[in-house]
């Protein structure tokens, strides 16, 4: 799932990266420790993420309290992602992705560690511009492919195209709009309205 989400999304810079990397003695090398650092950092997030979601799924499972209301669950994921593409944080992270030359300026090491080092700068900053778009996926359920498809075209939009950056609060508003129709018709069906 993070392969085909955010890879997409990061590829001007690999490119960018293979281009200035080519004049190396080890470029290949160079290229998979970049894209181990990479990998690394979403793994990692990843992992974080399932083991909250599983752990989520336990305390549902364990409370009768909270087992009667996790309908409210996924319209709280939507509302988080919402309101989170309106924070500096997301922000000061796109900015970073959207600057791929900045980037590779500001950080570019030769070697294989060097490219570990900016794969993992990297994935640290794509995390935190899609991380509560990533937990949309978990409240959506990891088995929608269209939801996927969805959520990667619009990371990649943010990133990568010169409109990425009004598209933010665009989803932004249709998160939170989302979540509203999700909790009010769910608060609706198990009778809280």
């Amino acid at each position: 799932m993070i392969a085909a989400m955010m890879l997409p999304s990061s590829l001007p810079l690999v490119r960018l990266f293979s281009r200035t990397s080519a004049g190396q003695p080890r470029p290949r090398a160079a290229m998979a420790g970049f894209l181990a650092g990479y990998a690394l950092v979403w793994s990692g997030f990843g992992a974080l993420a399932f083991g909250f979601d599983l752990a989520l799924h336990a305390a549902v499972d364990a409370n009768a309290g909270l087992h009667s209301h996790e309908w409210l669950i996924g319209g709280s994921v939507l509302a988080l992602a919402g309101a989170f593409q309106f924070t500096s944080l997301k922000d000061a992270c796109l900015d970073t992705c959207r600057h791929p030359a900045q980037f590779i300026l500001r950080f570019y090491e030769r070697g294989v560690a060097g490219g570990l080092r900016l794969g993992a700068r990297h994935g640290a900053y794509c995390v935190g511009c899609c991380w509560a778009l990533m937990l949309v996926m978990f409240a959506a359920g990891v088995a929608s492919l269209v939801c996927m498809a969805l959520l990667t075209a619009i990371m990649v939009h943010e990133k990568t195209h010169p409109a990425g950056r009004r598209a933010v609060s665009v989803t932004g508003v249709a998160l939170l709009a989302t979540a509203s129709i999700a909790l009010l018709a769910s608060a609706q069906v198990n009778g809280v309205l």
